[in-house]
């Protein structure tokens, strides 16, 4: 007798999340896997930040913290945004959240009613379509292969909306294709959303500071865009502070006071440690975030130049977050001994059954020909990962 809510029946379990307990089950078995499903930076989060957090410990931040986070945090987020976005926000303009992932959910349940549509551009995070469906929206989906290195165009972006359209979610560096919209890219896509004043963009910024281009660009800085755009930010990714669930969004005072609102009768205020956490990664030295994109640039070279020798994969150069997406249809309907390959999730469980790589099918993403691979890993994993997925491979027919 199933008596869950319909609401609840019409989610899809996260496939990120079912593929890292799959080789985590493997692991405690003993087989040795090398996982490059997982979405966070392996890197231990900074000294002075776990410092702030022991003397938060200490001065007894154990209480409830203001919903929309500490009054300190959220100026130092007010700074952070001018400082290296050129951005003006005030600290009512901030809300924080229980991570980014919190922060988007909260800026599509306050803004969707039941039949509006939501512009997702495919590949996506697995969780955008699954929380416009939690809001009884209707997730529009605008497909980018890698021809066009999974970005959308303006023309597709023009042709997607409706007068039902209530927002697009962009995210940028994406996950899970890695590529970055340039300055010009997003001028485009503003410049077509100039025409339809009712559509607002939320702006997943989380790889912000994971960017091989250069300098990060988000579609805010558009005078047109400013007032219609949630920018949703945290510290997991830039930081490597993924346990500790701080989020936030920046945008218009009528939405962020809506996420309060929100916010206030499901959650409350978030952790009040690692919010001193949080405005100490803010606050204090931004070293060690570039040498973590060093590594990961290094690590994007390395996997991109030993991919590109897999054959039959399709490989291009991701700009940004530490996520390859190589197009692998080539190996659908092959098989190896009695074990047929019909998609890419049969793909990604074969590569884990038989080449111990945890690696995620790319259908949950909107890009049914793709597998995901995570490249925040050592340099020794990406070789070796390469390696046994090449062999894997061989042995298909």
């Amino acid at each position: 007798m199933n008596q869950l809510s319909d609401r609840l029946n019409s989610l899809s379990p996260s496939a990120t999340l079912a593929m890292s307990q799959k080789s985590a089950e493997l692991k405690a078995q003993g087989v040795d896997v090398i996982n490059l499903s997982v979405g966070e930076p392996d890197f231990n989060t900074p000294d002075h930040i776990k410092e702030a957090a022991k003397k938060a410990i200490d001065d007894n931040f154990s209480r409830y913290s203001p919903v929309p986070g500490y009054p300190a945090l959220r100026n130092a987020i007010v700074e952070k945004l001018k400082k290296e976005n050129g951005l003006e926000y005030t600290a009512a303009q901030i809300s924080c959240a229980n991570g980014a992932k919190q922060s988007v959910c909260n800026a599509v349940l306050v803004l969707v009613n039941p039949g509006d549509e939501v512009i997702v551009p495919a590949p996506y995070w697995v969780s955008y379509p699954e929380m416009v469906k939690l809001a009884e929206g209707t997730p529009v989906i605008v497909t980018a292969g890698i021809e066009q290195d999974f970005k959308i165009t303006p023309a597709q972006l023009e042709a997607a909306i409706t007068p039902k359209t209530k927002a697009l979610i962009l995210c940028s560096p994406s996950n899970p294709t890695g590529s970055v919209y340039s300055q010009e890219e997003l001028k485009g896509l503003a410049d077509v959303l100039a025409k339809h004043p009712q559509v607002i963009v939320i702006a997943d910024e989380i790889y912000e500071h994971i960017n091989y281009i250069g300098k990060h660009q988000s579609i805010a800085q558009f005078p047109e865009m400013k007032d219609r755009t949630v920018i949703v930010n945290g510290v997991s990714k830039a930081y490597a502070m993924t346990g500790w669930r701080i989020g936030f969004i920046a945008g218009p005072e009528w939405l962020v006071k809506a996420c309060n609102k929100l916010q206030g009768q499901y959650t409350s205020g978030p952790c009040s440690v690692s919010q001193k956490a949080a405005e100490a990664a803010y606050t204090g030295t931004q070293a060690p975030v570039e040498e973590m994109r060093k590594a990961f640039e290094r690590r994007r070279d390395l996997i991109v130049k030993l991919a590109k020798e897999v054959p039959g994969f399709e490989v291009n150069v991701p700009q940004g977050a530490f996520y390859l997406f190589p197009k692998c249809d080539s190996f659908f309907g092959k098989s190896a001994g009695d074990r047929k390959i019909e998609d890419s999730d049969d793909l990604a469980m074969y590569l884990l059954e038989v080449a111990h790589v945890a690696c995620v099918g790319g259908a949950s993403f909107g890009a049914p020909e793709c597998i995901r691979m995570s490249y925040a890993t050592s340099d020794e994993n990406i070789v070796e990962a390469i390696r046994r997925i090449k062999e894997a491979l061989a042995e298909l027919k």
